[in-house]
């Protein structure tokens, strides 16, 4: 469990890195993912179940991304105002979510052991684990920080990966967005992969690259307006699913799923995916930051979201999981 330090917000005095806090999370079943439909198969989905999180606290939202731990239950996170969040989900007999418990929050550090509610300089939009290492990716101070994964939210950074992405290239706040790691067996052989939100090139493609490896480099995603990256993670297989969402006035807010073949991924490429979930209007969606690919103990693969409800009353902290049926 990460140290923890209560997320200054609003009304509440910014903590020092040093202070404590546990949140109470109280956790609203969400039952059905189409909104007046038992519905539960979508494409190559199938909807397990889902939580809307809320608290008495303040401190309680931004949750920008999420990874499992082994079995499913403990979870890891950040938030775009510089914290960590951790907790442990409560499961039925089913195995589906119903309710968060041991919730914490602490703020990132930098290499001063200091964190800051400046959110230029922590704005934390991605999570991978790799190994013994966290890896987080920020927009606006555009890096990659590496934390040790025994104790990150007391941790100062123990070194940043190069982001292979010229600086000019990055939009203020729409930078790196995702970092994932390929599996081992896969093409990429363990390596990061890292993606902006919105940094386009020329073509009007997205700037992604590989981070580490021998094939480290710069490659494109195709864009597919109105929908931008928010997080990816890797399937088994080496094949990367990517969360987009999109917003308007006149439409409102939706998100997308995309699957790319990860075989090609590599430097100079452009490589599109198949969209293999999309809900709009209608369903229980929010800001969906937020994606992680986990396996249980059966070797089913499951997919978990998250959103980001940007500390609003008019938005939600939702999550929700997912069977994930396609190929593997």
């Amino acid at each position: 469990m990460i140290a923890v330090a209560a997320l200054a917000f609003l009304s509440v005095s910014p903590l020092m890195a040093d202070e404590e806090a546990a949140i109470t999370v109280n956790s609203r079943l969400i039952e059905n993912f189409r909104v007046g439909s038992s519905q539960t198969r979508f494409g190559e989905f199938e909807f397990v179940g889902g939580l809307e999180l809320s608290s008495p606290s303040s401190y309680l939202g931004a949750m920008s991304a999420i990874r499992l731990g082994a079995g499913r239950n403990s979870l890891l996170g950040v938030m775009d105002t510089g914290f960590w969040f951790a907790g442990r989900l409560a499961r039925d007999e089913a195995g589906r979510p119903v309710g968060v418990e041991d919730f914490t929050v602490s703020p990132i550090l930098d290499r001063s052991g200091n964190g800051s509610d400046e959110k230029w300089r922590f704005d934390a939009e991605g999570l991978a684990v790799r190994g013994e290492e966290i890896l987080v990716s920020f927009e606006r101070n555009h890096r990659v920080d590496i934390y040790p994964a025994d104790s990150p939210g007391s941790a100062t950074p123990i070194g940043s990966l190069p982001v292979q992405i010229p600086m000019h290239e990055f939009r203020g706040n729409r930078g790196l967005e995702t970092v994932a790691v390929a599996p081992q067996s896969s093409q990429l052989a363990g390596a990061v992969v890292a993606v902006t939100e919105k940094s386009l090139n020329a073509q009007g493609d997205v700037f992604a690259a590989i981070l580490t490896g021998p094939s480290r480099g710069v490659f494109f995603i195709k864009r597919d307006p109105p929908f931008d990256v928010t997080d990816g993670a890797f399937l088994p297989n080496g094949d990367m699913l990517l969360l987009e969402r999109r917003f308007s006035i006149a439409q409102g807010v939706g998100m997308r799923i995309r699957r790319f073949d990860g075989s090609r991924i590599a430097p100079g490429s452009l490589i599109d995916g198949e969209t293999v979930l999309e809900a709009g209007f209608g369903y229980q969606i929010d800001n969906m930051e937020g994606l992680d690919v986990s396996t249980d103990e059966d070797g089913q693969i499951y997919v978990t979201l998250v959103s980001d409800d940007n500390h609003s009353i008019l938005q939600r902290n939702l999550l929700l999981e997912f069977r994930y049926l396609g190929d593997q």
